[in-house]
């Protein structure tokens, strides 16, 4: 028997233990009276209609707003602490993006030819820029995160899940909330939210945000304090009850993200002895005199030119539902219009060169342009029709959703990459400054998609579930080259343009991608009473293919493929005890076609060079355990925890691809033999020595075949990123009445385990440790010792924690929290063989008046 079939046939043994045992303890807790509290039902849309979470045969993580809030969820980066085998973080660079990994399926760009595989819907309406997923949550009625894919009834792009928003509609009477708060790093913050019905047929709510904060960052050159999370939203939505047959929910929303994440150090570059805080040392400035540019002659195009450090988020989003309802059906027509501005300036070597085996931490420069600074002007616009149709046939026996959804999408985005190296020339800290590249990339996206699920109830029991979804999607890609020297009569084939885009063996590159594909779904659960699910499932899900569009040269400019995989889970939900105990357990096994792998390295000048392809298939099997239970009224405790085991699968080919990119056992072949010959990876970069004021000379030979795509500085072949094997949260909450005052003190505690894991697609990581090489002698090596910068992230615990006093009609609630109480200090992400570490903690108190 294999492996999948072990665990498949384990978990449903388990399953049917477990079902008898269980239902012989609700027996037993009936006779003895328990039962006088139990868990909160949710209810959930994760089939496209409304269920218990406890009946649909998915695996699902679903929060109440009340969960939301006990448990301190503030933003949806916060989530990655509650669902098993979610990793996530923020972006390199972007405190407004997240970049989440389910089930080993996750994706760190931002530019808009990529697409994430984990999906981020708000009201049904499809985000589909990372560029702003982080958002604060200040209207929330749930949020489910289905783990998997969900090809069939959500469709493309969520091969990995989705992270399902809902807000809260307006309500039946004047009600709402207001909230104030200050934490660590003088954040202050404020939210709130009022309901007016107007009549019994109409009714508003208006809802909004604000914070602000200093940053955790301290800028040694400048004096700035950075990465701040500040932020602001507004949404005004109507409820219409037209006649008793049909309603429409509307609303705008528009939300400001100000948020970094930029290179940051526990201790202090410039003096290693102080490490009270966390440090930067770009000279690169935050604000600059009115009417000058800090990228003065470097000839920049655009407006850009003129950004200085900083990330600004602008997202309107409106959203529309029309229900009409007759006897046991449902129609429902969806509409979501989002429109996306973004602007940065970021530098992503801190103001210095890049880490290498010969520096493995870089003199501070300060270059007063950034290390390597990419400056971003992007502006996206997204438009989606949905028609779905829902209900009952055959007096139940079937229940069915159907639907035709329409999706349009067009981005221009006007980027640059700006690159510093020392000359020796005082002032040092300006250096010579290299425009690698300044263009404008427009592209476009229409999908359009049917889809039909039904479920068969055979018995009262036992539900079989087919579905299908078929895709036909369409994008185009057109770019301008900004630079002054590609605008003349008959530019070099270096310029970004359309005509030049052809690959290092004479391909052609194409400017369409179509994709037209079947996602089918089917599922057999089984409940042998009200309190128990047996399911399996079997679902097909991808994502979109795009261009690479971060290259530097035309010929780098290359396509990659859509990411296809097939999930087959089983597993079961249970609840007993007069549901004070839910216990859901599911198995899995993702196999995975043509994984998309972003990879990112150093090229012999020192400056960055990004390049995605479908390096290799991928597969992961694993386990996913979740515990929830309220023994004594006033107790809620509850336990997650997550085991995945996922690989590489690569072919043998030893030929290159279509674009003629070296195959993957052909690199690793080239990495084997370099490092049979003494070669050594990750080794010396020019661009902490003085050198000429042009083009910098190519650094020694250093076994580039190592350490990059996915060949690890070994010559293996290297552990898929940000998946550790095993995650474990545990917490719970307890209200405590304070005597005959009527009040309700109710402290909180979240302990979070991950073990070991790789950020980086190589997992090139520098240690302690001098090497000697055919190509030198340096002062690092790439195999052991102790860490200094790059992939490798160890294991590690963060504690969360919250104290609450709220009177007894809970109108009234008075807090102070605390997230990563201890400061845990891990590496959350890497690029370029530079270490992005996780935030410090952090205290909040906050005070809230409901009425």
């Amino acid at each position: 028997m294999t492996k999948l079939g072990k665990i498949l046939s384990s978990t449903a043994a388990v399953a049917l233990i477990c079902a008898g045992q269980m239902a012989r303890g609700q027996e037993a807790a009936a006779a003895s009276g328990v039962g006088e509290t139990g868990l909160e039902e949710i209810v959930v849309t994760a089939q496209r209609r409304a269920q218990n979470v406890q009946d649909v045969p998915i695996a699902i993580s679903a929060f109440s707003a009340a969960e939301l809030e006990n448990r301190g969820v503030g933003e949806t980066l916060d989530l990655i602490q509650y669902v098993p085998n979610l990793f996530g973080s923020n972006n390199t660079g972007l405190g407004s993006a997240n970049a989440y990994y389910l089930r080993g399926l996750g994706n760190t760009e931002t530019i808009a030819t990529f697409d994430p595989p984990v999906g981020t819907y708000v009201d049904d309406v499809y985000l589909s820029r990372q560029n702003a997923n982080n958002f604060s949550f200040f209207d929330i009625e749930r949020i489910e995160v289905l783990r998997g894919p969900q090809g069939t009834l959500f469709g493309r792009n969520t091969t990995g899940g989705a992270i399902n928003v809902i807000l809260a509609k307006p309500g039946d009477e004047v009600a709402g909330y207001a909230e104030v708060g200050y934490g660590r790093f003088s954040k202050k913050q404020t939210r709130g939210s009022i309901d007016l019905p107007l009549n019994e047929n109409f009714a508003l709510k208006v809802s909004g945000y604000y914070q602000d904060d200093k940053g955790y960052v301290k800028n040694v050159t400048t004096g700035d304090r950075l990465n701040d999370s500040d932020g602001a939203g507004l949404r005004l939505a109507a409820r219409v009850e037209v006649t008793p047959e049909v309603s429409w929910n509307v609303a705008a929303a528009y939300m400001r993200n100000d948020g970094e994440n930029l290179l940051n150090f526990d201790c202090n570059p410039s003096n290693a002895t102080d490490c009270k805080g966390r440090f930067v040392t770009t000279g690169l400035r935050e604000s600059f005199p009115t009417g000058t540019s800090q990228f003065a002659g470097v000839g920049i195009a655009g407006r850009k030119a003129n950004y200085n450090l900083g990330n600004n988020v602008d997202q309107v989003l409106v959203t529309s539902n029309l229900e009409i309802r007759r006897g046991d059906h449902t129609l429902n027509l969806i509409t979501g219009v989002v429109d996306l501005k973004q602007q940065f300036a970021l530098d992503f070597f801190d103001g210095r060169g890049g880490p290498s085996l010969a520096v493995p931490n870089p003199v501070v420069r300060g270059f007063t342009r950034g290390g390597f600074t990419i400056l971003n002007d992007g502006h996206h616009k997204q438009f989606t029709q949905e028609f779905k149709l829902n209900g009952k046939l055959f007096g139940g026996f079937l229940e069915y959703v159907t639907g035709l959804y329409l999706y349009d999408e067009k981005n221009i985005t006007d980027f640059a990459d700006v690159f510093s190296i020392f000359t020796g020339a005082p002032p040092t800290n300006v250096g010579l400054a290299l425009l690698l590249g300044d263009r404008t990339l427009r592209n476009n996206t229409t999908a359009t998609a049917g889809y039909f699920q039904g479920d068969v109830h055979f018995t009262d029991q036992l539900t079989f579930t087919a579905g299908i979804r078929y895709t036909d999607e369409k994008k185009t890609l057109n770019v301008g080259d900004n630079r002054a020297a590609c605008a003349v009569a008959a530019p070099a084939a270096t310029c970004l343009f359309n005509a030049n885009l052809v690959a290092a063996n004479g391909r052609v590159i194409p400017k369409t991608l179509t994709t037209k594909l079947w996602t089918p779904r089917f599922a057999l659960n089984y409940k042998p009473n009200e309190d128990t699910l047996l399911f399996a499932s079997a679902t097909r899900g991808f994502k979109s293919g795009g261009w690479n569009a971060r290259a530097t040269n035309p010929t780098q400019l290359l396509p990659f493929d859509p990411e296809k995989v097939w999930s087959y889970e089983t597993g079961f939900k249970t609840q007993f005890f007069d549901n004070k105990l839910r216990a859901n357990v599911t198995a899995f096994y993702l196999d995975v076609s043509a994984l998309q792998t972003p990879s990112a390295f150093v090229n012999p000048n020192g400056s960055i060079a990004f390049i995605t392809q479908n390096f290799a298939d991928l597969s992961n099997k694993g386990l996913e355990v979740e515990l929830t239970a309220v023994p004594i009224k006033g107790l809620s405790l509850y336990a997650n925890a997550g085991y995945q085991d996922d690989k590489y699968k690569v072919s043998d080919t030893l030929l290159p691809n279509a674009y003629g990119i070296t195959s993957v056992r052909a690199q690793q072949a080239q990495c084997r033999a370099q490092l049979a010959a003494g070669q050594v990876p990750l080794g010396p970069s020019t661009t902490v020595q003085p050198v000429p004021a042009v083009t910098p000379p190519l650094a020694p030979n250093n076994a580039p075949a190592c350490a990059a795509g996915i060949i690890d500085a070994q010559g293996n072949i290297a552990t898929p990123v940000r998946t550790p094997t095993v995650t474990f949260a545990v917490g719970g909450s307890y209200d405590y009445v304070l005597g005959s005052s009527g009040g309700i003190l109710s402290p909180s505690v979240n302990v979070v385990y991950r073990s070991s894991l790789e950020t980086g697609t190589a997992n090139a990581t520098i240690y302690s440790g001098a090497i000697v090489g055919v190509n030198g002698s340096f002062a690092a090596n790439p195999n052991s010792g102790a860490f200094l910068n790059g992939s490798q992230s160890k294991s590690h615990v963060l504690v969360n924690a919250g104290l609450a006093l709220r009177t007894e009609d809970g109108n009234w609630t008075v807090s102070a929290e605390c997230d990563n109480c201890f400061s845990k200090v891990y590496n959350q992400s890497s690029l370029s063989n530079y270490t992005y570490l996780s935030p410090p903690g952090t205290w909040t108190i906050r005070a809230r008046r409901k009425f």
